[in-house]
């Protein structure tokens, strides 16, 4: 080999920058991916809390009585998972109507509130008065 020809390539050194450059974009990477994943529970958590709350205020609104002032507190299992949801019905200013805070945690943290929904429920009607009929057709238009 001639004294003037050199081997062309890349030194241990080079290669060991390159190496730590791409280490640590890979863990830059992988801290953005775990910070995702964790966001996406979160999300999950408070979409099926919120569901639970509002399926709880949607049957306090349709049951025949009027439900009592104070707290109660059961728990449900929903979306392979067991809920505490806890309600509190409270009255307002307003003679007719009653407030309802429905919060929901999971039932190995029950103390952590996920989500909490609040409503407005009005007495039920008096006896004698047929409930709506929401099926189709009802309103008289043949359908």
């Amino acid at each position: 080999m001639d004294s003037t020809s050199r081997v062309r390539g890349f030194t241990l050194l080079e290669v060991m920058v390159a190496l730590a450059i791409v280490a640590l974009g890979m863990m830059a990477v992988h801290a953005q991916l775990n910070r995702y994943a964790i966001g996406a529970v979160i999300i999950e958590n408070k979409v099926l809390a919120s569901w639970i709350a509002s399926n709880r205020i949607a049957e306090l609104s349709v049951a025949p009585q009027w439900p009592p002032l104070g707290e109660t507190r059961d728990e449900v299992d929903y979306a392979r998972r067991t809920w505490v949801w806890r309600t509190r019905i409270s009255e307002t200013p307003v003679e007719n109507l009653r407030r309802v805070d429905v919060s929901v945690s999971l039932a190995n943290e029950p103390e952590q509130v996920i989500h909490t929904v609040s409503g407005l429920l009005e007495p039920p009607p008096p006896p004698g008065i047929p409930p709506p009929n929401w099926l189709p057709g009802a309103l008289g238009t043949g359908q």
